[in-house]
């Protein structure tokens, strides 16, 4: 077999086999393929694309590139979660310890944050003493007891999709459908999850920006899910505005455990019971998702899921104090408020530009290498649709310095938008689609 033929076969718009994606990643792995040619062939599956089986081939081969984390040893049907990514989304930091305290077992590897999507690891973080690298052993304990433990990705999932993500990266092939999803699913399938709930973002916000492509994205994510044996489900949610009214690393854990102790947004409360619902109902915890939703509403109300956050945290060396009591999280020392100049609506919010805010206030990272401040961020007073007078709060910017502050300020100012009549509010869900349908279950 030749790399030579692999590239020609699809320049010319044809399918490739099995046995061609599998050398094809197999010399990415190994370093045999030079990028030259790993990148002649990026590029030709962003311009002719991949069908389905050519898509779940590629997802397959680069899952088994590395280590496959095997999760059989743990105790309950294993679900996992991911988001494509969005402005003040700290869905999993609720949803997680819900889904624990309906049944399901959540044994979960998650990323950190890259530009102004947040990751959960940096939220995680936020809380002293929380540690998010574990002994496999550790991580198997408190999953299996507790039902959800949160531990940061291994560096050796998906080897193959971190050399292809380098190199599409400084190609201009990162907007291919097949590369997104083979990227994002080869690392859901190594992590050795037995189902997959997958939270896909549209909007302003998110990677995908129209609803036509969020589709896509989440159907061929879905095929791929179902064709390796396991059951998944994506629900496209939106991302016009940020999630929620906090914005940033500390803040957000703050506004995530306000929810579970009963309070916080309520686009927040109702996005992670959805989630947690589906993914009790993957797990075959409810016979629907009515009966699931249900179940999840009331393990919110009664404490059950603010517990098994508490546990989770005191497992992984945190103080679970900060639950109850979030004050306690860190804060910028320098901070800005933006006042409202006239009268009338919150009529739009620059929700990307929001995101390049906090990376601004040191809340996000410009590379890979940047450190983070846990504190920074942004608190919200008002949001998309709200009435608002001269001289009212719009929002409060933190910071680690002034200069900082004053920074984030002015561009946060640019991103808020009065308006003299009042908006027409997007729906915060859009569809479910599994493999059989495209609507809610």
């Amino acid at each position: 077999m030749h790399m030579y033929d692999i590239l020609n076969r699809k320049r010319l718009g044809k399918a490739l086999s099995r046995e061609e994606i599998e050398y094809f990643v197999q010399g990415c792995t190994t370093g045999d393929i030079p990028d030259y040619q790993l990148s002649a062939l990026l590029m030709a599956i962003c311009i002719q694309g991949m069908n389905q089986e050519e898509t779940a081939w590629l997802t397959m081969a680069m899952a088994r590139s590395g280590e496959m984390a095997d999760l059989s040893h743990i105790p309950g049907v294993k679900v996992d979660k991911h988001s494509t990514g969005g402005v003040g989304d700290k869905i999993t930091l609720v949803a997680a310890p819900l889904a624990a305290a309906c049944g399901v077992t959540v044994a979960k590897m998650s990323g950190r944050g890259l530009g102004y999507t947040g990751g959960t690891i940096d939220k995680l973080e936020s809380i002293p003493g929380f540690t998010t690298q574990l002994p496999p052993e550790t991580f198997a304990d408190i999953a299996g007891t507790v039902g959800v433990c949160i531990v940061s990705q291994s560096g050796e999932l998906a080897p193959a999709d971190k050399k292809l993500y380098a190199l599409r990266d400084v190609t201009a092939t990162v907007e291919s459908l097949p590369l997104i999803a083979s990227s994002i699913m080869s690392k859901k399938l190594a992590a050795g999850n037995d189902c997959i709930v997958l939270d896909v973002k549209t909007g302003d916000g998110a990677f995908m920006k129209t609803l036509e492509d969020s589709r896509a994205l989440a159907r061929a994510m879905v095929s791929i899910g179902t064709r390796a044996g396991k059951p998944t489900a994506a629900l496209i949610t939106d991302m016009n505005r940020p999630l929620g009214m906090a914005v940033g690393n500390a803040l957000e854990v703050e506004e995530a455990c306000r929810v579970l102790c009963g309070e916080g947004p309520e686009d927040v409360r109702r996005l992670s019971i959805e989630v947690a619902a589906a993914m009790a109902w993957l797990a075959q915890k409810a016979p629907d998702m009515e009966t699931a939703r249900t179940l999840a509403a009331e393990k919110l109300r009664d404490g059950s899921a603010r517990e098994r956050m508490e546990e989770m945290i005191r497992r992984q060396g945190g103080d679970p104090k900060v639950v109850r009591h979030p004050e306690g999280l860190p804060q910028g020392r320098a901070k800005r408020q933006i006042l409202a100049a006239s009268s009338g609506w919150l009529g739009a919010m620059d929700t990307q530009g929001i995101g390049r805010c906090s990376v601004l206030l040191g809340a996000g990272r410009e590379t890979k290498e940047s450190s983070l401040d846990y504190g920074a961020g942004i608190r919200f007073a008002k949001t998309l649709g709200d009435s608002v007078k001269q001289g009212e709060v719009l929002a409060t910017v933190y910071a680690s310095t002034d200069s900082m502050a004053e920074e984030g300020a002015k561009a946060l100012e640019k991103c808020l938008k009065i308006t003299e009549t009042q908006p027409e509010l997007p729906p915060l869900f859009y569809d479910w689609i599994t493999e059989e349908h495209e609507k809610r279950p």
